[in-house]
């Protein structure tokens, strides 16, 4: 990798960390160069827009991580219900190492961008879209029905979103550890086998 494409590799990894501690607004473009290490002209030669392509940057990397490790879960995974209780487990543990200071720096990012700048909406639908379909295709492995399959995938995002506000509110890992356990149980019940029990 040339030392240009680690400056911009640099610049997007420490927005990452940046959104997810203090918040889009609450990271100025000084935060995020003091923090990558990068020369202050590559950020605008690889972000000519500048904080706002920086914001898209994160959200596709965080993005690409995330469902990175939703596909090795799913492939060591041998039920739906699995795939949902180690990656909420994955999740409860990295917000208790960051005593809970830290968040999604894509919910973050976008609930103060999304809906007025549309690239960061769209970068942000892509990837919960991405880490839903995931989860969709795990289901239909496990011959739930087409249309219960794409409705469960979506409300386990959705609700996985909420518990990790909660988590940063209650300062504790239960909303989300609750929302898995009610997850597994409704994902269980959706499986063929189970419907005809």
């Amino acid at each position: 990798m040339s030392a240009a494409a680690k400056h911009r590799d640099a610049i997007v990894q420490s927005a990452v960390a940046l959104f997810r501690k203090q918040g889009y607004a609450g990271t100025g473009l000084s935060d995020i160069l003091g923090a990558s290490g990068a020369p202050k002209g590559s950020l605008y030669y690889y972000f000519p827009n500048g904080k706002i392509s920086i914001g898209v940057a994160a959200i596709e990397f965080a993005g690409n991580k995330v469902a990175a490790t939703l596909e090795e879960l799913a492939r060591q995974s041998d039920s739906p219900s699995r795939l949902i209780t180690q990656y909420c487990g994955l999740l409860a543990g990295w917000m208790k190492q960051s005593e809970f200071r830290d968040g999604c720096p894509i919910t973050t990012t976008l609930l103060e961008l999304a809906p007025e700048h549309e690239d960061i909406r769209q970068a942000g639908e892509a990837a919960f879209g991405a880490w839903a379909c995931i989860i969709e295709q795990a289901l239909l492995r496990s011959e739930v029905e087409a249309p219960r399959a794409h409705r469960l995938s979506r409300m386990a995002m959705a609700t996985i979103s909420g518990a990790l506000v909660q988590m940063r509110v209650q300062k504790s890992a239960a909303p989300l550890l609750d929302a898995a356990a009610e997850l597994e149980l409704l994902f269980e019940s959706a499986l063929p086998n189970r419907r005809s029990g």
